[in-house]
């Protein structure tokens, strides 16, 4: 436990150590350290720094998302964006654990919902979807980054 938490702390403290300029909000030099040097807990971490959120609700918003992507896009189309995202079938996992959603997500109604059961406000729900898709568009490249936000409109 003591090493998953210093690994977490290395993943997100470039976010918080560096300034990061309003042309890239999400310091794409320090997320791609970030993400190699810390595997799956980078994009969590960013959320939950980044939005207040839990860390369940960091990884079932993650995996609602997914999701929905996983039903809306062709399957090699998914599997590049699924590999932007270390860890991408727990995520999936764990938002059905959570209790997110039980069957098809569905449209960007049925993603809300499913934000919402995770008890995230809709204020912050709406800033979940451009973090995630700028963090796979920033890790995956920008045609990997078009895919998810196709999938999710």
């Amino acid at each position: 436990m003591q090493r998953r938490n210093f690994l977490l702390a290395i993943g997100v403290a470039p976010f918080i150590t560096r300034g990061v300029s309003a042309g890239d909000p999400l310091n794409t030099d320090a997320l791609k350290s970030s993400v190699l040097n810390a595997g799956s807990s980078s994009l969590s971490g960013l959320l939950t720094s980044q939005l207040g959120v839990t860390q369940n609700q960091a990884e079932g918003g993650i995996g609602s998302m997914l999701k929905l992507a996983q039903e809306k896009l062709v399957k090699g189309d998914y599997d590049k964006v699924a590999g932007a995202i270390p860890g991408a079938s727990k995520y999936l996992d764990k938002a059905k654990k959570l209790g997110a959603y039980s069957g098809s997500v569905g449209n960007m109604a049925g993603l809300n919902s499913a934000l919402g059961k995770l008890g995230i406000p809709p204020e912050t729900a709406n800033k979940f979807v451009p973090m995630i898709t700028d963090y796979v568009g920033k890790i995956g490249g920008p045609k990997v980054g078009a895919l998810l936000k196709s999938a999710l409109v």
